[in-house]
């Protein structure tokens, strides 16, 4: 299995090791691409990324407030570098805890929420009522924040937020229109955390997860204004034609439903910075690559669409380079972000990362000269404690020689099922930070030459 080591100071590494099945191809190509995502993963730790963005201290209290799979780390780089007092609580998933000192860290389910989330997001309301203008509230937000931040909005309950959850995550629907759904569902999201923190200065420090770096699309927008509306968010549910309690569907019929919106005094002091986002990361990939003679080539860090058709687009341009050097010479490696959707027909272990590397596997159908790695920058690609896998040009023989079926894995969406036999999987255990899904394509230059 290809796994990873998390050791104290988050530094993660690929660790490849042979299966007994069929022979791999030379292990330096899995080396090749496990360093690149190292790179990725490496380039977005709050360690490095946070401290440059720590504002000036205030003249009243610094609350620190936050949720997403990164805040803890992002709440120990703050406490590491912040030379004032300091008070607060952030929500991250279980397993991501970081120890600190003056900041709490509460752990909640992800992605359904669960009845953890909601408590600690109670207590993060609690922090921010009653501040005064000469108050800084710091929010530490993160990709996953979505699921862990639960104030269901009114008359609806946990329940129903659960079964909304499970729902979007069923249908196919992209990340900006789940976002889009659960904003106008919730009490804190949309810009209802920041407006509670009124008259506070507010400044929020964001790592990106989603196509686009669209604020108001990372953790569903807690602290920014929300230009969409709850007809917006029920055309989302009527287009992939999402079940909804009766609660709910009353709630986005209604007025109370809706956001804050731009221009709302409430958010005036509220300011926004980026601290990093997968562009970011594909860079620092990018960068390892070109010291290993690949030439990297960047086709974008906002791919979205159905995973097994992305899988399929990109073996197409990746069997054009390999036989016909064209658009792009090999030795190279392309490589992407974004997050995929995968619409469930099975009943496999998903996830979108290795749903997508099966596509582009049965559609390479084991051409000699293409190796690929596929993972989720967070080290968990759907419901899987995995963050995704490796695909080299035996794959599929090694499949068929253990009683695989490729293709049958892929309609079964068992994506995981599928690499896991094979010893395949990248496991990282937690890594502290998230910008989404990382793609790398390698294609050597003269497979003819390879032992």
């Amino acid at each position: 299995m290809v796994g990873y080591e998390n050791e104290e100071d988050s530094n993660v590494h690929c660790i490849p090791e042979e299966t007994p099945l069929i022979p791999r191809q030379p292990i330096d190509h899995r080396l090749q691409l496990c360093s690149l995502f190292d790179a990725a993963v490496a380039a977005a730790q709050p360690a490095l990324c946070l401290p440059p963005h720590l504002p000036t201290r205030p003249k009243g209290r610094t609350i620190v407030i936050g949720a997403g799979k990164a805040s803890a780390a992002m709440a120990r780089a703050l406490e590491d570098h912040w030379d004032g007092p300091l008070e607060g609580l952030v929500i991250t998933r279980y397993g991501y805890e970081v120890a600190c000192e003056r900041i709490q860290i509460v752990q909640a389910a992800h992605p359904v929420p669960d009845a953890a989330g909601l408590r600690a997001t109670q207590h993060i309301r609690e922090l921010v009522s009653g501040l005064t203008a000469d108050d800084l509230v710091i929010a530490l937000i993160s990709g996953g924040g979505s699921s862990l931040l639960v104030a269901p909005g009114d008359g609806l309950t946990l329940q129903d937020k659960q079964a909304l959850n499970t729902a979007l995550l069923k249908s196919g629907a992209t990340i900006s229109e789940m976002n889009c759904v659960r904003r106008h569902l919730s009490a804190i999201k949309g810009g209802r955390l920041a407006a509670a923190c009124h008259p506070a200065q507010v400044l929020t420090l964001l790592i990106s997860d989603v196509p686009g770096d669209n604020p108001i699309d990372i953790a569903s927008g807690p602290t920014v204004a929300d230009p969409t509306t709850c007809a917006d968010a029920l055309a989302i549910i009527n287009r992939y034609r999402i079940e909804l309690p009766p609660a709910v569907r009353a709630l986005l019929q209604s007025a109370e439903g809706e956001s804050i919106k731009p221009g709302d005094g409430r958010l005036a002091r509220a300011e926004t910075r980026m601290i990093t986002a997968p562009q970011m990361a594909l860079e620092a990939a990018a960068q390892v690559a070109r010291a290993a003679g690949l030439t990297p080539y960047i086709l974008g860090d906002s791919l979205e669409g159905e995973a097994r058709d992305l899988g399929k687009a990109l073996a197409g341009i990746a069997r054009q380079v390999a036989v016909h050097g064209q658009p792009f010479q090999a030795p190279c490696v392309l490589l992407s972000g974004g997050e995929t959707t995968v619409t469930l027909r099975g009943k496999g272990r998903g996830g979108r990362n290795v749903e997508f590397l099966l596509a582009l596997g049965v559609a390479l159908d084991g051409l000699a000269s293409v190796y690929a790695l596929a993972g989720d920058t967070d080290g968990v690609d759907g419901a899987e404690e995995i963050a995704g896998a490796v695909l080299t040009p035996d794959t599929l023989a090694r499949a068929w020689a253990a009683g695989i079926n490729p293709r049958a894995s892929l309609d079964a969406n068992d994506g995981h099922g599928f690499f896991q036999a094979l010893g395949d999987s990248v496991i990282t255990g937690p890594t502290l930070t998230n910008v989404n899904d990382f793609r790398a394509i390698l294609i050597e230059a003269d497979p003819a030459q390879q032992p």
